[in-house]
């Protein structure tokens, strides 16, 4: 007998947090691990919103915020969308959260009924799935290999919608796998869903700044969908500050409106310290977002050539986030010392427990032939973890 709920019951864990407690648990015991298993920059948060935090401590903003964020950090990201992503909001279409994991849920709890069919393409991150789960939609998973840079099709698109689809989650730059969706690509999806007017778009833009292909390209510019897209965003990646909790979308009213209603029951607005330092952060200089854009780039030239010399590895060349997503296929079924390879869990678990290098399998991400490996650590770090995979992948027979 079991007194928890069915809901949750029915919740995966989450597969990265879970690999990376286990690299951690290992490293206590004295082990030199390297951890390649977490999403989320080593650079310490920028100076200059640092100061901004300690100032807020000092100017007492230490009371209850508006459950959708001050004004002023809404504003601040309304000038931001106008001036990067040329997109026209006002306040009242921002809601700040708790990280943008909540500002994800937050819309998939909103706009979700049960029976409800939500496109999540695969390679996808691992929460989506479980946040339509846990709002009883129903996941319509499109597929898109190495083959095709793990990007869906405009005619894959179309095939998975039915008169039960409600929503498409799109994440570009993505994580897991780095591929980044050019404007020409985002017009063929939104030409797509223009003809199925009751469709919203969650369109998680998370990592828009760690970009190597010039400029970010958001699905919300296409007029013909614009008023069901709702942009997913925050601070934690582009400005190191993923412990500071803050996310927000922008989103049609009627959206927001409802995100408000739903935060307000559960948590209410996010930090105040965290809002002032994000507010920061938005109206500051902005050289700390390019030079921690060129570090990660330098690191991913680097881990893609290295990734290239392992036998057996499938490597596409990122354009944007920090992960490289190999696919591994050729080493399922194979064996060392008694331990076989049945899937990408099992090759992530190995190259743990042989090599001292924490990644995380695929099959949480709806890939069980990849594996995800996040540079962001230092080139040193990068050097002798893939040293270690090759040589541990080499002992497999």
């Amino acid at each position: 007998m079991t007194l928890i709920s069915d809901r949750l019951n029915a919740l995966a864990a989450s597969e990265t947090l879970a690999m990376s407690q286990k690299s951690a648990e290992l490293k206590a015991q004295g082990f030199d691990v390297i951890n390649l298993s977490v999403g989320e920059p080593d650079f310490n948060t920028p100076a200059h919103i640092k100061e901004a935090a300690k100032k807020a401590v000092d100017a007492n903003f230490s009371f209850y915020s508006p459950v959708t964020g001050y004004p002023a950090l809404r504003n601040a990201i309304v000038e931001k969308l106008k001036n990067e992503n040329g997109l026209d909001y006002n306040a009242a279409q921002i809601v700040c959260s708790n990280g943008a994991k909540q500002s994800v849920c937050n819309v998939i709890l909103c706009v979700v009924n049960k029976g409800d069919e939500v496109i999540v393409p695969a390679p996808y991150w691992v929460s989506y799935v479980e946040m339509v789960k846990l709002a009883e939609g129903t996941n319509v998973v499109i597929s898109a290999g190495i083959e095709q840079d793990f990007k869906i099709t405009p005619a894959q698109l179309e095939a998975a919608i039915t008169p039960k689809t409600k929503a498409l989650i799109l994440c570009s730059p993505s994580n897991p796998t780095g591929s980044v969706y050019s404007k020409e690509e985002l017009k063929g999806l939104a030409d797509v869903l223009a003809k199925y007017p009751n469709i919203v778009v969650i369109s998680d833009e998370i990592y828009e700044h760690i970009n190597y292909m010039g400029k970010h390209e958001s699905i919300a510019q296409f007029e013909n969908i614009r008023d069901r897209v709702v942009i997913i965003n925050g601070v934690s990646k582009c400005y190191a500050m993923t412990g500071w909790r803050l996310g927000w979308i922008a989103a049609p009213k009627w959206v927001a409106d409802a995100c408000n209603k739903l935060q307000g029951q559960y948590t209410s607005g996010p930090c105040s310290i965290s809002q002032k330092a994000s507010e920061a952060a938005y109206t500051g200089d902005q050289q700390c977002v390019v030079e921690m854009r060129e570090a990660f780039e330098r690191r991913k030239n680097l881990i893609v050539r290295l990734a290239k010399e392992i036998p057996g590895f499938k490597v596409n060349n990122p354009t944007g986030a920090f992960y490289l997503f190999p696919e591994c296929s050729y080493y399922i079924g194979k064996s060392h010392e008694g331990k076989k390879i049945n899937d990408a869990s099992d090759l992530a678990m190995y190259l743990l427990e042989t090599a001292y290098v924490a990644c995380v399998g695929g099959v949480a991400f709806g890939a069980p032939d990849c594996i995800r490996i996040s540079y962001a650590t230092s080139d040193e770090n990068i050097e002798k973890a893939m040293a270690r995979i090759k040589e541990a992948l080499a002992k497999l027979k």
